[in-house]
């Protein structure tokens, strides 16, 4: 039987995926609930940044942590982080948080890590996540890694009239 604590991390690492999906769905209704002159991708950052503490305090409530880490957990910790890096460096807070859903213009980026990697904010994520395999339990990590391949699913069936155009 799965305890009340174990149900309610696993909540708690799920907890963002329904709002991203809600969001990328049905964009409208989040810049309406924003109201006029808020930016929705600012307010998406807001919550979104709330959520991921949210989450990082489900996984703390059932990692175990012991020093030194195995060196794989630096190492895929660092390369994560920096593909996280690079995303928001090149596509900005509104190409991060879904501008293009927003009706934001986008420019089309193919500079590393996009058009070497699919979907690298993702892939950081998910590389960042096993990073802490040798602290929290495979199944946690598992749950949240699933949300990110639910979410890549997802984005992959915008219509692409609402993408970014490539700059000329």
């Amino acid at each position: 039987m799965v305890s009340m604590a174990a149900a309610a991390a696993a909540a708690g690492v799920l907890l963002p995926f329904p709002f991203y999906y809600a969001l990328w769905t049905h964009p409208q209704r989040w810049a309406d609930l924003c109201g006029r002159g808020a930016d929705p991708c600012r307010r998406m950052a807001q919550v979104s940044h709330a959520l991921k503490a949210l989450q990082l305090l489900a996984l703390a409530s059932v990692a175990s942590f012991s020093w030194p880490p195995p060196l794989y957990c630096p190492v895929l910790l660092t390369v994560g982080q920096y593909l996280n890096f690079k995303v928001y460096q090149l596509l900005g807070e509104s190409g991060t948080y879904y501008g293009v859903r927003f009706g934001k213009k986008i420019p089309w980026v193919t500079e590393f890590p996009f058009g070497y990697i699919k979907d690298p904010q993702y892939v950081g994520s998910m590389l960042s996540l096993v990073a802490l395999l040798c602290w929290v339990p495979l199944q946690y990590v598992l749950l949240w890694c699933l949300g990110y391949v639910f979410m890549m699913w997802v984005e992959q069936k915008e219509d692409p009239a609402t993408r970014a155009k490539p700059l000329s």
